[in-house]
């Protein structure tokens, strides 16, 4: 699948690692959603990110399932305003704000949850791919309100975007 990034404006590229999920694997149990019965247990995969502008003054980082049974797809997971210092989030750092570097705060997902939600999608539904991406911003704050949802997250982005890292795991409910 190409990734739904490819619609946007095209921005350069940077590298983004983890200990947990790889690009074009299958996602782990802890990652999938305990929540919503997928057997997992909603756990943030660590994340940490090299290589972007030195004109980046902060980052965002969203995972995005643009097949979920929708019509306008499934945000699991939104953080904004990431300090520029940071490159990189601990296993487990979508569980709250208080898991975030100071300055850096959580968005609803499309549960209305304030956290990392895991994969779940509805069995029979295909395959689905988790598009993980870290924004490298070429502002402080985006200047959200934290009621804002992550599609505003990614309106917002929109002219700040410097570059963006993205791998993509994916999932599939039978």
């Amino acid at each position: 699948m190409s990734s739904p990034y490819d619609q946007i404006a095209s921005v350069p590229g940077f590298t983004v690692t983890s200990t947990d999920v790889a690009d074009g694997r299958e996602l782990a149990p802890p990652q999938r959603s305990g929540i919503f019965g997928a057997g997992g247990t909603d756990t943030s995969p660590q994340l940490a990110w090299s290589g972007f502008p030195d004109a980046t003054k902060s980052f965002a980082v969203t995972v995005y399932d643009p097949t979920a049974p929708t019509g306008s797809g499934f945000w699991h997971w939104a953080v904004a305003d990431i300090p520029a210092t940071v490159t990189a989030l601990a296993t487990g750092a979508g569980e709250g704000d208080a898991s975030l570097p100071d300055g850096a705060f959580h968005l609803a997902n499309d549960a209305s949850l304030p956290r990392y939600l895991g994969a779940a999608p509805p069995a029979g539904s295909g395959r689905h791919d988790y598009f993980i991406a870290v924004h490298a911003v070429d502002v402080d704050t985006l200047g959200l309100d934290r009621g804002a949802t992550p599609a505003f997250l990614g309106f917002s982005l929109s002219g700040h975007t410097l570059a963006r890292a993205v791998i993509a795991p994916w999932w599939e409910a039978r």
